[in-house]
């Protein structure tokens, strides 16, 4: 029997918006997990990826495995996936799992269904490339800040009472109509936000940095005198234009509901759903794709009128972005987050320290384990040896294997295990 349970070696992407050095979440857990790796002070340490990803697949770390990665492991051996994952995705692991430490805005975006992404890719592959939608979840490590949805219109149309740099930018017909919507024409109020939306995100250049300058200087002004701006939303306002200068998607802040994660929590950002990620580490995981429609806040390719055309103009508030985790009946220190698409579902694992042995379940998918918090000596009839787990350490768990952890550690462990469940 091939082996079925051995740690991987994950690619670490150091993009120009991650948080640098050991303020970074990632680069704490790749120097927890591999001693050898040395962080750079001055390096921003973005992303960690582990999954199959041809820009980042994972090695694997077994003397009985010698040079492989993941994604060359799983076409060799596609039965690991389970059964049930293996026909539904042509024999490929479904899903990219990753760890983000976020220190800039991450560009104001959304991703396509599988329709949409079809027929992108199909004329434009050189920034569409591939055909497959692009789910993602994000479950916050640390405090963690993104903006997802449109915000309800008594919000926005209170930023376009108060904000008359954006509202010029809008136009009065459409800030008007947008007025007049009301909450019994769910269609009428739909139509309305996107025309101001689109009347926003396609204004012409000069005009929109006229703008913002102004509001720029105005809120400067008035923080500086001690007024609150919190009318104009004027904190976030002026970081983004500190990380952004210039960029329309500063005025997003205006439309986009602001949404405050604490550990523990998420954010699913289906099809068509517009979000940004803003400050704060978590873990990610979403569908093997690269299709991502950005329209701002970002120095990557920006195709506004796609996005204006694909969006979702519903309305709804903050607190109905945070997706809430399910404890498990049968294991009551299981959380588990499973969204409305087949791509992955994610496992939040906490073991109390008064539990010293814990099994980590057999399940029909393949799965990728992730420790954040705490030590233990993992046994199964499947790895080579006994395995030694802390802080950063990764793991790739074939289907239908259970692994028995030995803890060892004095404040208990905290894991996540991404999975697909069929």
């Amino acid at each position: 029997f091939p082996p079925a349970v051995f740690p991987l070696s994950c690619a670490v992407q150091n993009y120009a918006w991650g948080k640098v050095g050991s303020e970074s979440e990632v680069a704490k857990l790749v120097a927890s997990g591999d001693p050898l790796v040395q962080i750079q002070p001055d390096q921003p340490y973005a992303e960690l990826w582990m999954g199959t990803h041809p820009r980042g697949d994972a090695l694997i770390r077994d003397n009985r495995i010698p040079q492989k990665t993941l994604g060359q492991w799983i076409a060799d051996n596609p039965a690991c996936l389970g059964a049930k994952v293996k026909d539904a995705f042509q024999g490929h692991l479904p899903f990219l799992f990753k760890v983000l430490s976020v220190n800039t805005a991450l560009s104001v975006q959304a991703h396509p269904n599988k329709e949409l992404a079809a027929k992108l890719h199909a004329q434009f592959p050189e920034h569409y490339p591939d055909a497959n939608h692009k789910p993602e979840m994000a479950i916050a490590l640390t405090c963690f800040e993104g903006l997802c949805g449109f915000r309800p219109v008594e919000e926005i149309v209170s930023f376009l009472q108060n904000v008359p740099e954006l509202r010029a930018l809008i136009g009065e017909v459409a800030a008007e109509q947008l007025e007049r919507s009301g909450s019994d024409d769910p269609r009428g109020v739909s139509a309305a936000l996107r025309v101001c939306f689109t009347r926003l995100m396609k204004s012409e250049k000069k005009f929109f940095v006229d703008q913002l300058n102004m509001l720029v200087k105005r809120i400067s002004q008035e923080a500086a005198e001690g007024k609150d701006t919190s009318g104009s939303n004027g904190d976030l306002l002026l970081r983004l234009h500190s990380q952004y200068p210039g960029d329309i998607g500063c005025f997003t802040i205006y439309f986009l509901n602001l949404v405050r994660l604490e550990a523990g929590e998420a954010m699913f950002l289906g099809a068509n759903e517009p979000h940004a990620y803003l400050h704060g580490d978590c873990v990610e995981i979403m569908a093997c794709s690269d299709n991502t429609v950005r329209a701002g806040l970002t120095p990557k390719f920006i195709d506004v009128l796609t996005l204006c055309e694909m969006l979702n103009y519903t309305p709804a508030p903050s607190s109905s972005k945070i997706f809430p985790a399910a404890q498990s009946q049968l294991d009551p220190y299981v959380y588990l987050y499973d969204p409305p698409v087949p791509d992955f579902a994610i496992m939040r694992i906490e073991i109390p320290a008064s539990i010293k042995l814990y099994l980590i379940s057999a399940m029909d998918s393949a799965s990728i384990l992730l420790v954040i918090q705490g030590t233990a000596v993992g046994t199964c009839t499947a790895a080579a040896s006994e395995m030694s787990l802390h802080r950063g350490s990764v793991l790739f768990i074939s289907a239908n294997e259970s692994i028995s952890l030995h803890l060892s550690s004095p404040d208990g462990m905290l894991l996540f295990r991404a999975c697909c469940l069929l």
